[in-house]
């Protein structure tokens, strides 16, 4: 996959770095210089830019990019702004890192359905999410096994758990399924909203659009997640 990762600092080097590891190309960028000189031998490739400029914004290889991480830190104005040049520009897939609540607000309130917490997950974590296009969130219980939520792929959709054979062809167990839903809050900012359907039973049926929340292994889940991408 094809990233371009916004802002240098702790966290945006750090999910960079292990984004360039997991093989994928990611462009690093940050109107820092000596920051960018400091990563350019661990990111795939680092360019020092005003990301708040749309004019050089331009020049970025964007329809050629998989998803753009706004991790701007030290600057709320920035990240802002860096978030609506790209949202402007039609990033085909954009996530914005928010400092607070206030901050998370404004960033919905510009349509931003993605938001990162850093201060909440890590760098790694955030990677891992990214690297597997279906995975949306994950818990280690151990170093083995994990609960994960991911989207339903479209070769599901329709269908029971029990035609999909999860325990026999893919050593899964679904939990249960989540619907997400667009709220309006009291002061008018539109949030997505998720709503838990239950524990799953062999006749529940998945819907497109849906997410399940997957217990198992984490060989196996990384073969689900794969064989569906």
């Amino acid at each position: 996959m094809k990233f371009i990762v916004i802002g240098l600092g702790n966290f945006g080097s750090s999910l960079a770095e292990k984004l360039t590891e997991a093989g994928n190309e990611v462009i690093g960028v940050d109107s820092n210089f000596q920051r960018v000189e400091l990563f350019k031998e661990k990111i795939t490739y680092t360019i020092c830019m005003d990301a708040t400029n749309p004019e050089s914004v331009k020049t970025l290889p964007l329809k050629d990019t998989d998803l753009v991480i706004i991790a701007i830190g030290e600057d709320k104005g920035s990240n802002i702004m860096a978030s609506a040049v790209m949202k402007n520009l039609r990033a085909k897939r954009l996530i914005s890192r928010a400092l607070d609540a206030t901050h998370e607000n404004v960033l919905s309130a510009m349509g931003i359905t993605e938001i990162a917490n850093p201060e909440l997950e890590t760098a790694e974590k955030w990677a891992k999410k990214l690297s597997l296009t279906s995975l949306l969130d994950s818990y280690e219980l151990t170093s083995d096994f994990s609960i994960v939520e991911v989207k339903v792929p479209d070769s599901f959709s329709g269908k029971t758990l029990d035609e999909i054979g999860f325990r026999r062809n893919y050593n899964l167990v679904v939990l249960t399924t989540i619907r997400e839903e667009r709220k309006e809050s009291f002061i008018g900012i539109n949030k997505t909203v998720k709503q838990v359907q239950g524990v799953s039973s062999p006749d529940t049926v998945l819907q497109k659009g849906e997410i399940m929340v997957i217990y198992g292994h984490n060989s196996d889940i990384k073969n689900l997640l794969r064989s569906e991408q």
